[in-house]
C-alpha cells in the first residue's frame, strides 16, 4: 500500500471521495437499523427479523469489472475495488451488509508449508472457475508421512505498520484507520488433508489405514493449535464481534464476545469450522475421525459457526453435545431443513444458503425463487433465521439479479414471517 503521496493525485482524489461515501452510509439511519437488527438475532430477541445477505467474491467482475475502476496505480485500482463493493452492496443490492467507518489493515503473518507439495491441474477456462485435479503430496501415507513439517510462523511488524500509516495518509479524517482482520476462514482440517493425501485416500483409509488418519489429523490440529498460540503470545489476534466476516457468509455482531478483558485472544473471538470434504462419509465415521480434532480446536475459541456446504442434519447431534459453544449453523442447498428446524429451534441461528442456480442461469425464474424462500420460511418459522446468498459463479451478465433477489426476499418476509 503507497502513501497519499506517492498516489496519483486523481487516484488520491478518487479514493477520498469514496471513503466520503462510505463515512456518510455508515452514519445513516438505515445502517445502524441493520446493526441493531444483527445484533437482536445474535441476542434471540423477540423483534428480531431474518438477515438477508448476498455475496459477490465469485460474481466480482461482472459487477464490478476492471473496465469500470478510475483509478491508475494498481495499489489504488485495489482500494477502489473494495471501496466500490462496499458501496454496492450497501446502495444497490440492500441487503443486510452493514457499512463501517473504517479502513483495516490486518498484521503481515506469514506461515510455511508442510513441507511437501500438492500438484493441481486445472482446465483453461478462459479465466472462470473450470474442474480441477489434485495429485497428493504423500503418496503412501504410512511411507511418506516423515515428510511432513509442523509450519513455522513469523510476523512483519514494520511492513504492518507502514501499511497502516500510509492508510492514514489516505483516509485522514475521513475513515478511522486500525488493526484488524483475520488470519485463515476455516480450522476445519479436512481441506488441509486432501490437499496432503487426496479425497479417495481420506474416505478410504478410515477403513484400510484408521491408525494413519488419526495420526495424521492429530498432525494437523496441533499445528492449527500451534498457529493459534503463536498469534496469542504476538499479540495479533482482533475482534471479530462487529462487520466482521464469520462463517461461510455470516457477520459476527454479538454482544457476548469478548469474553476477556486485556489482550484478544481466541477466547474472545468467533471460529469457523467445517468439512465439506467429507460430506459422502456418515455420522459415526465423521464422530471417530473429523469431529474430535476440530472440537480441540474449536474449545479454544468464544463462538462458534459450524458448517458451510455439507448438509449437517445427520451431524447435528454430534455437533450439539461436543462443541458447547456453537451458536450458528450452516443450512446448505443439500440439508433436510426440517430437520435442522427441529434441531435449531432457538437455540442457534438456522443460517439458509439457497442453492445459487437460482440467480445464475440464463432464465430469471421469480416464482422458483419466491418459492424457494416461501418454503425456508415456513418451515424455520420460530426459528432465529438469515438467508446467505452465496457461492455464486454467474449472474448470467445481470448484476442486477441481486437486488432483485433481495427485493422478493423481503417481499416474502413482510407476507408471511413470524416468530
Amino acid at each position: 500500500m503507497k502513501n497519499a503521496n506517492d498516489l496519483p493525485s486523481h487516484d488520491l482524489s478518487i479514493l477520498r471521495r469514496l471513503a466520503e461515501r462510505k463515512a456518510v452510509l455508515a452514519n445513516s439511519p438505515a445502517n445502524l437499523e441493520r446493526k441493531a437488527a444483527w445484533y437482536a438475532l445474535d441476542e434471540g430477541l423477540s423483534t428480531s427479523r431474518p438477515m438477508l445477505l448476498t455475496e459477490l467474491w465469485d460474481v466480482a467482475d461482472e459487477v464490478l469489472p476492471q473496465s469500470t475502476l478510475e483509478c491508475a496505480d494498481p495499489d489504488a485500482r485495489d482500494m477502489e475495488r473494495g471501496l466500490r463493493g462496499e458501496l454496492f452492496y450497501i446502495e444497490s443490492i440492500k441487503d443486510d451488509h452493514v457499512i463501517p467507518s473504517t479502513w483495516d489493515v490486518n498484521w503481515h503473518v506469514r506461515t510455511s508449508d508442510f513441507g511437501v507439495h500438492a500438484e493441481e491441474h486445472s482446465t483453461d477456462n478462459k479465466g472462470k472457475k473450470s474442474a480441477k485435479k489434485w495429485i497428493p503430496a504423500l503418496n503412501n501415507l504410512q511411507e511418506d508421512f516423515a515428510k511432513l513439517r509442523p509450519r513455522t510462523f513469523s510476523v512483519d511488524r514494520n511492513a504492518t505498520m507502514e501499511n497502516l500509516e500510509n492508510a492514514k495518509s489516505i483516509f485522514s479524517g475521513i475513515l478511522d484507520v486500525r488493526i484488524r482482520g483475520g488470519f485463515w476462514w476455516t480450522t476445519g482440517l479436512t481441506g488441509a488433508s486432501i490437499n496432503l493425501i487426496g479425497l479417495d485416500n481420506l474416505m478410504l483409509y478410515m477403513c484400510m489405514d484408521p491408525e494413519g488418519l488419526h495420526r495424521l489429523m492429530a498432525f494437523l490440529r496441533d499445528d492449527q493449535l500451534a498457529f493459534i498460540d503463536f498469534l496469542e503470545h504476538e499479540q495479533l489476534f482482533s475482534l471479530n464481534n462487529e462487520y466482521d466476516y464469520i462463517g461461510s457468509g455470516s457477520i459476527g455482531y454479538t454482544h457476548a464476545l469478548p469474553r476477556n478483558g486485556g489482550p484478544v485472544s481466541a477466547r474472545d473471538l468467533w471460529v469457523l469450522s467445517e468439512s465439506q470434504e467429507t460430506v459422502g462419509v456418515g455420522p459415526d465415521q465423521f464422530g471417530e475421525f473429523v469431529l474430535p480434532y476440530q472440537k480441540a480446536i474449536v474449545d479454544r475459541f468464544g463462538m462458534c459457526y459450524y458448517g458451510c456446504c455439507e448438509p449437517l442434519h445427520l451431524r447435528m447431534p454430534l455437533l450439539k453435545r461436543e462443541l458447547p459453544n456453537l451458536k450458528r449453523v450452516s443450512v446448505s442447498p443439500w440439508a433436510d431443513q426440517e430437520i435442522m428446524a427441529r434441531e435449531c429451534g432457538t437455540e442457534f441461528v438456522f443460517s439458509r444458503k439457497p442453492h445459487p442456480t437460482l440467480v445464475s442461469t440464463n432464465e430469471f425464474d421469480e416464482a422458483a425463487i419466491r418459492a424457494d424462500l416461501e418454503k425456508t420460511l415456513t418451515i424455520a418459522r420460530g426459528c432465529r433465521l438469515e438467508i446467505v446468498l452465496k457461492d455464486i459463479h454467474t449472474l448470467d451478465g445481470k448484476p442486477e439479479r441481486l437486488a432483485r433477489w433481495v427485493a422478493i426476499a423481503r417481499d416474502a418476509i413482510g407476507r408471511s414471517w413470524r416468530r
